[in-house]
């Protein structure tokens, strides 16, 4: 009842879709997903590449498992909720073999992973499996687009700080080989290409975030004790106005 009153609300595919990318982003807020994102950060095309196909496969297993929420019995919901994921998984990882084997070899097995990647299937426990097609299609595609701009955005700091600059073409071989070098070579720091350099990417990442959260809440919590004062204030300037009108007029 209370989610088709919220279906119900205007604008709310736009809010379906944008809380994916910002207020329930899978990477920075809800920790999800983190594994991938800390081994296929390395470069942007990489980042792209596994957001592409892991997008690909939420959207899938999202609208399927609502296609077939009603059919579904409660008892084996979650080994078929896997099954199609790892359906689809399957699909994705043969195509990206066949036409783009540069992008297969480099993500590796975190292709397959992305069966047992909890982002996927919390989404089809949480949402799909209570919502039509086209509403679990948005939630997916926001999910999917959050978590591929989140790895974009590790990617861009660590391979900007351990490579010095940015590299198109070599994963995606369609498109001409284009290297673009910022910081001159001898003083890239190559740490950020480790796991250890990822580790410190996300923390800072996170830090920041949570600095900007913290700030908005301690502003908000400012503009709402100076409305109170206010307040207060005028009440009481009304009271004893109050009180020397009717002395006046006594």
């Amino acid at each position: 009842m209370e989610v088709k009153k919220m279906k119900r609300e205007k604008g709310y595919t736009r809010k379906n879709f944008l809380k994916g990318i910002v207020i329930e982003n899978p990477l920075f807020v809800s920790i999800l997903g983190t594994c991938p994102a800390l081994a296929t950060t390395k470069s942007i095309e990489a980042a792209i590449g596994m957001g592409l196909l892991f997008t690909i496969v939420l959207i899938c297993s999202n609208m399927l498992v609502s296609l077939l929420r009603k059919l579904i019995p409660e008892e084996i919901r979650t080994p078929a909720y896997i099954v199609i994921i790892a359906t689809f998984v399957t699909i994705v990882k043969m195509f990206t073999n066949a036409f783009l084997s540069e992008l297969y070899s480099t993500l590796g097995v975190f292709i397959s992973l992305i069966v047992v990647n909890c982002i996927v299937l919390g989404r089809a426990e949480a949402y799909a499996s209570k919502n039509n097609v086209f509403d679990s299609l948005i939630d997916a595609l926001g999910m999917g687009l959050g978590y591929m701009l989140a790895l974009i955005t590790m990617a861009f700091f660590r391979e900007l700080l351990g490579l010095g600059g940015f590299t198109f073409g070599k994963i995606f071989q369609f498109i001409p080989l284009t290297t673009l070098q910022i910081i001159p070579k001898g003083y890239e720091i190559k740490m950020f290409q480790t796991p250890a350099g990822a580790f410190i990417v996300f923390g800072l990442i996170l830090a920041v975030l949570a600095f900007i959260k913290n700030r908005k809440a301690e502003l908000k919590a400012n503009i709402e004790k100076r409305e109170k004062i206010r307040k207060a204030q005028e009440a009481k300037e009304a009271a004893l106005k109050a009180a020397v009108n009717n002395g006046g007029n006594k």
